[in-house]
């Protein structure tokens, strides 16, 4: 006979989304991110397009230092779109945006290093374009997670207040 371990109070499930007000001052650093992140990604894409660069040509076609073929400036585009999309709507929003595209950089990294001189690198990804995608996923991530995560995060802080509810009462008498 299996025997369950019984909760005497129910769960407390931490909703972070609800918790920051939109004004909050963290909405700026997560705006800010997104949009100087956003805006350079569509205007490599935009470079990348207007010099008639080939869908899938690997060759050695440069823009603003990195390279680059047709799709990956669509992809640029769309990807920077997105950021100003988050930009515009900020909040919560932005920062989990930020944090999900900063990893997914991180791993576009990853997976192009792997396809370096290979016949599969359809992005034309080189060095360079790695040590860019390095670099953004983590400045996206450190915009998303800034005052979300930490040790030293203030007692007023919303996510600090989330997480140590009990703490957090006395405080406010």
């Amino acid at each position: 006979m299996a025997t369950q371990s019984v909760h005497r109070e129910p769960r407390r499930r931490i909703r972070l989304d609800d918790h920051l007000p939109v004004d909050h001052r963290l909405n700026t650093v997560y705006r800010i991110g997104a949009g100087l992140m956003g805006a350079f990604l569509v205007v490599f894409g935009i470079f990348g397009i207007v010099n008639h660069i080939g869908f899938f040509d690997t060759g050695g076609n440069t823009v603003v230092g990195l390279n680059t073929n047709g799709t990956l400036s669509i992809l640029s585009i769309c990807v920077g779109v997105l950021l100003l999309v988050g930009m515009v709507i900020g909040g919560n929003f932005a920062s989990t945006l930020n944090m999900t595209l900063g990893i997914l950089f991180l791993l576009s990294g990853f997976l192009n290093l792997s396809l370096l001189e290979t016949d599969y690198n359809f992005l034309a990804f080189k060095i360079q374009n790695v040590l860019f995608s390095f670099v953004v996923g983590i400045l996206l991530m450190v915009f998303g997670m800034y005052g979300r995560v930490g040790s030293t995060l203030p007692h007023d802080n919303p996510y600090w207040r989330a997480r140590h509810p009990d703490a957090a009462d006395p405080e406010k008498r």
